[in-house]
């Protein structure tokens, strides 16, 4: 891959005027819905399959002020069906849109009220839902239900206190079951769940601070006892920016950990832009000649080469263009990202904007199927210079040539400096283009909801929630549960709090064993091939519920219970409690002969790791015996036989 220039990885990010501010998405785990009664649970897939969609078509609109949204001019001119589905389990006709919404939920108020009392913020006189438009079909009514509760406030910080500018209310969009060029299908199950936002100021100046100001608003929002758990249910969203650059929304990063990564990448694309804008300035690169660069039908020249997806593509009826791009030699080629280069980002655009797969262009070729001899041709047929690139799209003709105006611009755009877009988080830590930055065309007021006045009552109510500090949660759990501090630490700290909370106050079994559960034994479930972070609240009551009817258990004991719950998920109660205790004991002989013939089978590792064969042997015995034996005794046994062995091999 040919590359102009190479875009720095060690970033001093005071020097570069990082500026980061966070918008945090907590869904809440109320007794309804936003809007409706409707519970706040998702529904299965599964149950999804035999439900019929009901279709819609979204269009843009002009805001009051006879504007239209540019995000939402971007999704109405793809031209995409919405289809939704239904669960009756978890929708109504208020998620349909065929029925006005439902005065806004008491419990998520109060909740949103508590966050405010907590970081000193300004709590509004009245809360005045509005609208604010979106219409890529996450929302049946072609607009999202918002509501500022309180400005202001602080979250401090180590490196300075983060301002935040504000906290609202504001109902989940709707999930995301599959999609195409076409058409997005939706299921209603999650549409509506109240969310919570909290928006900061961009006083963050690291990706590490970044982390750990996301990491205390979890903390705080999880501490009212009213979050929801697992994945999906929380959502962070970046503002971003560094001296020479517009603010970019970064949407979607659904884990705590990858918020660094993420702000790294970001900032890598930005300084890799402003390079490629300073080096075209320099190479004499015009806006209006890359503006004004015709698309080149080169089908006849494509056709002769040896690319099976061009020739693929032109046989089902597509066509080959091709535009030139001026003093750009070089410049498709550069890595702004962890593999993801400046070409990359035009094939977003293409993709986002047109539909087509990709795009191909000259810094990558030959390749493809593409070889030399074609290259010449190409040239020549664009007249391309030594300083020049140029880009191919084959699709059908009016998709590629929409493509290649849409690439055309963005180049033009790369002379001036960075796009104003909203991008979304990919799972590695880069970022890709998502839309264009809605403006304050998209907001109105919501005229079917009104205002809720702020009174002393709900005040009152929301100070019962208003979350403790760190400090102050841990030294309750050693207090009331009498866990160690490092163990109380790790739960406070662990996303099953209020869950371990709720199980001990419902079942009164051992907080220790139900703390080892969501800490300690996390990896070593993961190791057996059970990931608790896929289990349901449901699962968890029934696990606690079978060590309740088991009484004591010990390590070991846990591990089975909750291998048996979940491995047979269709067992009841009683049904598990039976199986547990009917498992066959084993006694210290067959123990024995069972460890010795470990030995035995895996000597040569045992001869290799001599003294230090314990733990790899203990962990071979105890995947078989788990349940059945005191752990002790195993160990006792596993130690005097490997001494043993050991000894006998030495004589």
């Amino acid at each position: 891959m040919k590359a102009a220039i190479t875009v720095p990885k060690n970033i001093d990010y005071k020097d570069i005027g990082l500026k980061v501010g966070l918008e945090i998405h907590q869904q809440l785990n109320t007794r309804a819905k936003l809007f409706c009664n409707c519970p706040v649970s998702l529904v299965s897939d599964s149950t999804l399959s035999h439900l019929i969609p009901y279709e819609r078509f979204l269009r843009a609109t002009k805001s009051e002020l006879g504007e239209v949204d540019t995000a939402a001019a971007f999704e109405f001119q793809r031209q995409r069906v919405f289809k939704y589905l239904l669960p009756p389990t978890a929708s109504c006709l208020v998620e349909l849109d065929e029925e006005p919404p439902h005065p806004l939920n008491k419990e998520a108020l109060i909740t949103a009220l508590a966050i405010a009392l907590a970081i000193d913020s300004f709590i509004v006189d009245e809360v005045h839902v509005m609208r604010k438009i979106v219409i890529d079909g996450s929302n049946t009514t072609g607009f999202q239900r918002t509501a500022i509760v309180a400005l202001g406030g602080h979250i401090a910080d180590e490196n300075g206190d983060v301002r935040v500018q504000s906290i609202a209310i504001e109902e989940d969009a709707a999930r995301k079951i599959s999609e195409d060029v076409t058409s997005v299908t939706y299921s209603l199950d999650r549409l509506g769940i109240p969310l919570i936002e909290i928006s900061t100021a961009p006083d963050i100046t690291t990706p590490v601070q970044a982390r750990r100001i996301a990491e205390k608003i979890g903390l705080m929002l999880r501490f009212t006892g009213k979050a929801k758990r697992g994945i999906g249910t929380i959502r962070q969203d970046l503002n971003l920016s560094i001296s020479g650059s517009p603010k970019i929304e970064i949407k979607g990063i659904q884990k705590l950990e990858l918020i660094p990564k993420v702000i790294e990448e970001e900032v890598r694309r930005l300084i890799g832009l402003i390079m490629i804008r300073d080096l075209l300035i320099e190479r004499g690169a015009s806006v209006e000649e890359m503006k004004t660069q015709p698309i080149i039908d080169v089908t006849d020249i494509l056709i002769k080469s040896s690319s099976r997806f061009i020739l693929n593509a032109i046989k089902e009826g597509g066509k080959a263009y091709a535009i030139k791009a001026p003093k750009f030699d070089g410049i498709l080629g550069v890595e702004l990202q962890t593999n993801r280069r400046f070409g990359t980002e035009l094939a977003d655009y293409a993709r986002q904007w047109a539909g087509v797969k990709g795009i191909v262009h000259s810094d990558e070729l030959p390749g493809y199927g593409i070889n030399e001899s074609d290259i010449k041709e190409l040239r020549s047929a664009l007249e391309i210079k030594n300083s020049d690139a140029f880009i191919i799209v084959v699709d059908r003709p009016e998709k590629a040539k929409r493509a290649l105006e849409v690439v055309r611009d963005r180049c033009a755009m790369a002379i001036i400096g960075i796009p104003k877009e909203t991008r979304a988080a990919n799972d590695d830590g880069t970022t890709r283009y998502m839309r264009p930055q809605p403006g304050a065309a998209r907001m109105y007021p919501e005229t079917d909801i009104p205002p809720i006045r702020v009174t002393s009552e709900l005040i009152e109510e929301a100070k019962n929630l208003v979350p403790p500090t760190v400090e102050e949660k841990v030294s309750y759990f050693i207090k009331v549960y009498n866990l160690s501090f490092e163990l109380a630490k790790q739960l406070v700290y662990s996303e099953y709090m209020t869950l371990f909370e709720q199980l001990v106050g419902s079942y009164g079994v051992n907080p220790k064993i139900l703390a080892m559960l969501f800490t300690s034994l996390y990896g070593e479930l993961k190791k057996n091939g059970i990931d608790i972070d896929l289990l349901s609240d449901a699962t968890f009551h029934k696990i606690a519920s079978v060590i309740k009817s088991l009484g004591d258990v010990s390590k070991d004991d846990l591990l089975v219970i909750v291998e048996t719950v979940y491995r047979n998920p269709q067992l009841s109660v009683e049904e598990a409690v039976f199986q547990i205790k009917s498992q066959k004991t084993i006694d210290v002989s067959e123990l024995r002969e069972l460890v010795r013939s470990k030995i035995t089978a895996f000597a040569d590792e045992v001869k290799k790791r001599g003294d230090k064969a314990f733990q790899f042997i203990m962990g071979k015995i105890m995947n078989e015996v788990r349940g059945r034996i005191d752990g002790k005794i195993v160990a006792k046994v596993v130690k005097e036989e490997l001494e043993s062995f050991l000894k006998d091999m030495k004589t």
